[in-house]
């Protein structure tokens, strides 16, 4: 019996995962060398259980090198082997991923987060049920390293609080469990940074675009997509409105 794409996607974020546990607990001479080794592995490993589950597929991945065979095919895996690899060389840090997604004829149709420090996987195999929001003023997922002037002039703006984290995965799962509104951001990305993100929120309901409310696109030429609103549908006209009026974008 063949593995449907969603449930591998969740599958294999879910091992990948398991495996950077252990290469997390690993002594190494510093936290670059753990990063470059949870990138290194992760990145081995998704790739050969993609040739072996998928062969006839492409795949883009963050670490790997770009093949642009993959604009002439109609079936792309976009993944970021470990998404968050400051968090993950911080051994008391949970908010870091693993993305798997797969691009299909021009969208995407499958992805998964796995977020191994917490032991589990939201993906589009079973899509996550949306809490009812919490009352209380708006709070806006953002990088707890680098917080995008455009999502701090956003906060001003609405009266937002803020909530500092890690992987863009992390963020983007945050909004789907209720702890935050939203996940905007501005500045530089990648495909692999929001594609799984993206799959899974959109399996859950939540709205996804880029910051002008244009549809979010995959498997271009250039894989750089810089910016992304995810967020609760029923927030979605009031945080482009605002974001339309900010200074800086």
């Amino acid at each position: 019996m063949t593995t449907s794409d969603a449930a591998l996607a969740a599958e294999l974020a879910t091992a990948a995962g398991e495996l950077l546990l252990r290469v997390r607990g690993r002594h190494f001479a510093d936290a670059a060398a753990r990063k470059a080794a949870g990138d290194a592995e992760s990145h081995r490993f998704l790739l050969e259980r993609l040739r072996t589950a998928r062969p006839e597929d492409a795949v883009l991945s963050e670490e790997g090198v770009d093949d642009r065979a993959r604009l002439a095919t109609d079936r792309v895996w976009i993944v970021d082997p470990l998404d968050g690899t400051r968090e993950f060389a911080e051994p008391d840090r949970r908010d870091w991923a693993v993305h798997v997604a797969l691009w299909q004829a021009g969208d995407l149709v499958a992805g998964a987060v796995a977020l191994p420090a917490e032991g589990r996987t939201p993906s589009t195999a079973e899509p996550v049920t949306l809490p009812a929001r919490r009352p209380g003023p708006l709070r806006l997922a953002v990088s707890r390293s680098r917080p995008p002037a455009l999502v701090q002039e956003l906060a001003v703006r609405l009266d937002a609080e803020l909530v500092p984290m890690g992987s863009a995965g992390v963020k983007a799962v945050s909004v789907l469990d209720g702890a935050t509104d939203a996940y905007v951001h501005g500045g530089g990305q990648y495909e692999w940074d929001s594609a799984a993100p993206v799959a899974v929120a959109r399996a859950a309901g939540l709205h996804t675009s880029r910051l002008d409310g244009a549809p979010l696109r995959y498997n271009q030429p250039d894989p750089h997509l810089p910016d992304l609103v995810v967020c609760r549908p029923e927030l979605a006209d009031q945080l482009l409105a605002a974001i339309a009026q900010l200074p800086v974008r």
